[in-house]
Parts: C-alpha cells; structure tokens; sequence
C-alpha cells in the first residue's frame, strides 16, 4: 500500500457491545473498544442497522440490506475489497471514510454514515480504526 494510506491518528477497535437505547428497538447503541481498553459509545443511529450488526456479528451474513447488497456486488464486478473504515467526527456527526483496495490502488469513499460503515466494517471481516481523539474525548468528560 502507498503512503496515503498510513493511518496516523487512528486506533485499531473492535465492537464491545450492541444494543437499543429505546424499548422497541428503533435507535441503536454501540460501544467500540480500543486495543488498550478504552472505550467510545455511539448512538443516534438507526435499531434497524444495529439489527444487522448483531446478526452479521453472529455470522447470519445470509440477507443482507439491498444498500450493502449493491455495495458488495459493485466490489466483486470490480475486484474492489474492502480493507479497512475509519471513523472519525465531523462537526457534531460520526463520519467514516471507506478504503477499498484495487489491482493497482486504494480508492476511498468518504464521509458516510458511521453507524453504515461500520456494519460494512462487521459483514466484510475488516478493520474498524477510529480517530485517536474520540476516545480521549470520552474520557475528559
């Protein structure tokens, strides 16, 4: 990978919890958790997408939302894999770029959904980094 691809400022995460924050499941909740142990929680995201992140967590990769459906048949037509999402804040919202590695280069989608990437994240098997900075956010308040 060339040199625009280093990810200096980011730490490596993984999913620590999923779950609602109401009753009838309509807004999600998640913790990201970094490799040293700190922890970042976001919410304000669609119950439907923490859905899909529970079952494809739990291996149910069988239906998939037609959006990530698109995503996945445009990579394969393409020889696009997807290698990594990155989460970062962009003003008051979470943010994500997406890398996908080509034969030859890394193209990188940027500013999605971060609640969208990170299922990508979770069904395709790749890396969630995080912007150093929100998890020292978290802890100064």
């Amino acid at each position: 990978m060339d040199e625009t691809f280093t990810s200096e400022g980011f730490v490596t995460a993984s999913i620590s919890f999923v779950g609602f924050v109401d009753k009838l499941g309509l807004e999600g909740l998640l913790t990201l958790k970094s490799d040293d142990g700190r922890e970042f929680p976001i919410r304000a995201f669609s119950g439907e997408v923490a859905r899909h992140i529970l079952r494809f967590r739990e291996g149910d990769k069988s239906t998939i939302p037609t959006i990530y459906n698109l995503i996945e048949e445009i990579s394969s037509m393409q020889d696009l894999l997807l290698v990594e999402v990155r989460i970062y804040r962009n003003g008051p919202v979470l943010r994500s770029n997406l890398y996908f590695k080509t034969r030859k280069e890394i193209i990188t989608l940027r500013n999605y959904r971060a609640s969208d990437s990170i299922a990508l994240a979770v069904f395709f098997d790749v890396p969630i980094k995080v912007r150093k900075n929100l998890f020292e956010e978290t802890i100064e308040q």
